[in-house]
């Protein structure tokens, strides 16, 4: 059965109390609770994980390989600073989609760099919890059989 990890990079943990104009008022477990009910739907296998911390967003890349067919990626903060995010999606073999619960590209202009970008398969962004849901079918497209 293919399996996917969801990785939520840091402050995603407060979802639902930070910044509610931005980000909404789901929480960080009720986004779990709807990707696992999908993953069910869709026949996936489903690992979801947080930190804050740059490094353990490294380790659970490189952990992915042999474990996981691919990642959903919300890198946060991360996305637009950290060479080491995208060293670590270069160099496993795994399809990454990078994830952003708000439009990147409306916001300020540091958000527009991503580093995460030239190593994704794609990019879903602006569509708010919704976009986890889209992640996992475009991730699950993918690897499907004969998928290009």
């Amino acid at each position: 059965m293919t399996s996917i990890l969801i990785l939520n990079g840091p402050n995603l943990n407060l979802l639902g109390r930070r910044q509610p104009e931005v980000y909404g008022r789901t929480t960080l477990a009720e986004i779990e609770s709807r990707c696992r009910a999908h993953a069910a739907a869709i026949g996936v296998d489903l690992a979801f994980a947080q930190s804050n911390h740059e490094g353990a967003l490294v380790d659970a890349i490189h952990e992915a390989a042999g474990r996981h067919d691919g990642i959903v990626l919300n890198a946060g903060a991360y996305t637009h600073t950290s060479v080491a995010l995208m060293d670590a999606i270069a160099g496993v073999d795994l399809p990454v989609v990078e994830l952003h619960l708000s439009n990147i590209h409306a916001r300020e202009a540091f958000r527009h760099k991503s580093y995460i970008a030239p190593v994704a398969a794609g990019q879903i962004c602006g569509f708010g919890p919704r976009g986890y849901v889209l992640a996992m079918d475009a991730l699950a497209g993918l690897l499907a059989p004969g998928a290009s």
